[in-house]
């Protein structure tokens, strides 16, 4: 095997680990990483058709990833919606989620029939992409229970329309946000949240007491 036929399989490879990607971001970037190199490998061929095909794959992965990057901050783009802890859709939410919020959270128990607190849903147009819950705790501070980002957009950072785009917590009187004890790979470092123990904390705005 040739150098030539070596880019060939790589930009192969990459095209195939693309498509089995669960997350949206990481999918399209890799897409056009593969449709670049197999750009390169066919014109050193001169397949001229393959070519063709790779450059307008290689355009849309473009289109779609700059959407993503510039709507990613957007509060037009993600909605955020409370609803109540014993919503029967946030039960369904997190029933089919389980396995993955585990992965995550490993100490969140959830039990629809004793919950009390406060659920917000994060959506991207009709696709539930995020949940948050909390409860209150003393000194006006928001204990969260869980904050949970779907695979396909785990990439991007839809909390931060809870925490930082959004009064919902100020609104109820809260003047403090707390993480969830024991989350894996926590990202609020950069939501603005400082770390305290081994939890992170965000100050807020006062607000009336809940």
């Amino acid at each position: 095997m040739n150098w030539l036929d070596m880019i060939g399989w790589i930009g192969s490879a990459l095209l195939v680990w693309s498509l089995i990607q669960a997350r949206i971001l990481r999918l399209r970037a890799l897409n056009l990483v593969g449709c670049l190199v197999l750009i390169g490998y066919n014109a050193a061929l001169a397949v001229w058709p393959m070519v063709g095909l790779n450059v307008v794959l290689a355009v849309v992965n473009l289109w779609y990833l700059r959407k993503l990057l510039a709507t990613r901050h957007d509060e037009r783009a993600f909605e955020v919606v409370p609803v109540g802890v014993r919503d029967q859709f946030l039960a369904h939410t997190l029933r089919v989620h389980a396995r993955d919020i585990a992965r995550f959270n490993p100490r969140f128990r959830w039990d629809p029939r004793t919950a009390s607190g406060d659920a917000f849903l994060v959506l991207r147009a009709d696709e539930v992409v995020g949940v948050v819950l909390a409860h209150a705790e003393v000194d006006g501070i928001a204990q969260i229970d869980l904050d949970y980002v779907t695979r396909r957009f785990r990439d991007l950072t839809p909390g931060e329309f809870v925490f930082r785009r959004s009064n919902l917590f100020t609104e109820r009187g809260y003047r403090r946000v707390v993480s969830p004890p024991g989350m894996v790979a926590p990202y609020y470092h950069r939501l603005g949240f400082r770390p305290d123990g081994d939890s992170y904390v965000l100050d807020l705005p006062a607000g009336r007491q809940p």
